[in-house]
C-alpha cells in the first residue's frame, strides 16, 4: 500500500515546473483561445495581409495533380502550360490539394480556373475566385516561385504548348 505522504513525483523539488509557470502559461492559453473566439464570433476584418497592389499581368490558369507529385497546368483555352513529372510537380500538386480542399469546404466547382497574378512589388500570387483564398508565392522559395513565375510567360509557338519544368 502506498503512504499518503509519499508523493506521486520522484523528482526533485528543484527540477519540477514552478506552479506559478504552470499557471501563467495555462492563462496566456486562455485568453489567446478568447481573443480568437472573439474576433471570430464578431467577424473581425484581417489586418495583416498583404497590400492590394496593381496588378501588372494576371493569366487563368488550370491546376490538377495527383498525390505522385505529378502536375498539369493548362491556360483558359486548354493548352498546356507546364507538364511536371512527379519528382518536379510537387509544390504544384499541393497548392492543386490545396484549392481543392478549399472548393470542397463550400461545394464550389473544382474545375474553375485560379488567377495566376504579378502585382507591383514583383509579388506573385494564386487567387481563387470561387473561395477568396489567396497565396502569396513569394513565401514558399525561389524555385517555387519561378515555377510560376513562368506560367505568365508567353505560350511556345512549338505546338501552342510549353512543358515546363522545376529546377
Amino acid at each position: 500500500m502506498s503512504d499518503a505522504t509519499t508523493p506521486r513525483i520522484h523528482a526533485k523539488e528543484d527540477e519540477l515546473v514552478p506552479r506559478i509557470l504552470i499557471r501563467a502559461v495555462l492563462a496566456l492559453l486562455l485568453i489567446v483561445l478568447s481573443l480568437v473566439t472573439i474576433a471570430t464570433l464578431t467577424d473581425r476584418p484581417l489586418e495583416s495581409t498583404p497590400p492590394q497592389t496593381e496588378i501588372i499581368a494576371e493569366r487563368a490558369i488550370f491546376l490538377s495533380g495527383d498525390a505522385s507529385g505529378a502536375a498539369r497546368v493548362l491556360d483558359a483555352h486548354g493548352t498546356v502550360l507546364a507538364d511536371f513529372a512527379s519528382d518536379k510537380g510537387g509544390f504544384v500538386a499541393g497548392i492543386e490539394r490545396v484549392i481543392a480542399r478549399e472548393r470542397g469546404k463550400i461545394g464550389a466547382d473544382a474545375t474553375a480556373p485560379v488567377l495566376l497574378r504579378l502585382r507591383a512589388g514583383n509579388r506573385l500570387s494564386l487567387y481563387d475566385p470561387k473561395t477568396n483564398w489567396s497565396a502569396e508565392l513569394m513565401g514558399f522559395g525561389a524555385d517555387n516561385l519561378r515555377t510560376f513565375a513562368r506560367l505568365l510567360e508567353p505560350t511556345q509557338t512549338q505546338g501552342g504548348s510549353h512543358h515546363g519544368t522545376t529546377d
